[in-house]
């Protein structure tokens, strides 16, 4: 008999929360049971060798390679009518940021979905079983491959990006499925289109933790003084991320306990660095805040770290969270919308005020409190994150 066929779009590999997630489910799923297809629209990142060796990985195509280059640089490559859809999909969404004047840019990826996807080419010949989308826009999964039904993923707490709901609506209504991380960024996604509630499944951000064990051992970060308190935050450096008041924080909580062995080390890459650095300066934290930039393997960061705190504005269920978990790392996290579904707080870790003032407060105690850290650590060390079982629901809507 036959396996199912499953074809599985995404952006790149590179180190970050969807893709490690993409790769935690690859990981997971029971190949004598299904056949799975990966394209990658451009093949780069420091997770393509983790591509389970089971998976048939499409060839690159030019089109989709170029969908996220330098204009200039796409039509170098000859891609034309990817140069004109991207340059018309900046050009509505500009024309409606003036109009709206949205508070976050996430509206551009509908934008980019609808104005661009028309000139790209079709995926392949095959029907396939399932065929999933699992980074927005959604659209060329919806209109470039043939499936008998389809699904995508949302990783996004919603409640706090903008969206064109009229834009998008048509999009999420061709979907059979939409599979969300947890209940909460449901609940958020809900709140922009109810309408949607019956097509929603859960499915957990599943864990490749021996890959993640086994990275962790490769080094000993130079960086990470044995006699400093070290502390580690990971992210892209954007809004979301809040790295931006981290410098801030720093220096309260140094202030708060007399302790100027505090180093905060930030892992990433993104387009407000420069703010952060500036950021940093302002506050005269040069010493205690150290931007690392982006590391190829950052697990021996999270091993080596006294405290790993995810200071985001916002989340739908931070990847890196579970990372430092698996590696039996202290977690503290801000307490934003989603953050009760992420962790027990006291538990497996501590959830802080986003507020600078009442965040540094509460990470001063923590500090200080050797028990509690030591708490944590053997709680984290005795629970299983990989959230594995989780694949066999995607067995269910085959």
């Amino acid at each position: 008999m036959k396996k199912p066929q499953i074809f599985i779009a995404m952006h790149y590999l590179e180190l970050g929360g969807a893709e490690t997630a993409l790769i935690g489910l690859l990981h997971a799923l029971d190949y004598s049971k299904v056949d799975v297809d990966l394209f990658i629209y451009s093949h780069r990142g420091e997770l393509m060798p983790q591509i389970p060796p089971q998976v048939n990985l499409l060839p690159e195509m030019k089109a989709y390679a170029n969908m996220e280059t330098p204009i200039k640089e796409t039509i170098k490559a000859g891609q034309f009518g990817v140069a004109a859809g991207r340059w018309l999909a900046h050009h509505k969404f500009n024309s409606y940021r003036k109009k709206v004047k949205p508070s976050t840019a996430f509206a551009l990826y509908g934008f980019i979905g609808r104005y661009l996807t028309p000139f790209l080419p079709k995926i392949g010949n095959k029907v396939y079983d399932l065929a999933i989308s699992f980074l927005t826009p959604h659209d060329i999964v919806l209109h470039k491959v043939r499936a008998k039904k389809k699904a995508c993923w949302i990783h996004t707490d919603y409640s706090y990006v903008d969206v064109n709901t009229a834009l998008e609506q048509p999009v999420w209504n061709g979907y059979d499925h939409i599979i969300s991380i947890s209940s909460d960024v449901s609940r958020s996604f809900c709140t922009k289109f109810p309408t949607l509630a019956d097509k929603l499944l859960v499915i957990e951000n599943i864990m490749p933790q021996q890959y993640i064990r086994q990275k962790s051992l490769e080094y000993t970060p130079e960086e990470m003084k044995k006699n400093h308190f070290n502390i580690l935050s990971i992210g892209r450096f954007t809004h979301q991320k809040n790295f931006d008041n981290v410098p801030d924080i720093c220096r309260r909580l140094i202030e708060t306990t007399g302790r100027n062995d505090i180093r905060w080390y930030l892992i990433g890459y993104g387009h407000d660095e420069n703010y952060i650095r500036s950021r940093i300066s302002a506050a005269g934290m040069e010493e205690h805040v150290i931007i690392l930039g982006k590391r190829d393997n950052p697990y021996p960061y999270i091993k080596a770290c006294d405290l790993y705190v995810q200071p985001s504005r916002y989340e739908g269920k931070s990847i890196t969270v579970r990372e430092a978990q698996t590696l039996g790392c202290p977690v503290v996290i801000t307490n934003y919308s989603t953050a009760s579904s992420q962790i027990t707080h006291g538990i497996d870790g501590m959830i802080v005020p986003l507020d600078n003032a009442a965040c540094a407060e509460a990470l001063a105690k923590i500090v200080v409190d050797e028990e509690l850290c030591r708490h944590l650590r053997d709680n984290v060390a005795a629970r299983d994150f990989s959230g594995m079982a989780e694949a066999d629901k995607i067995y269910s809507i085959l």
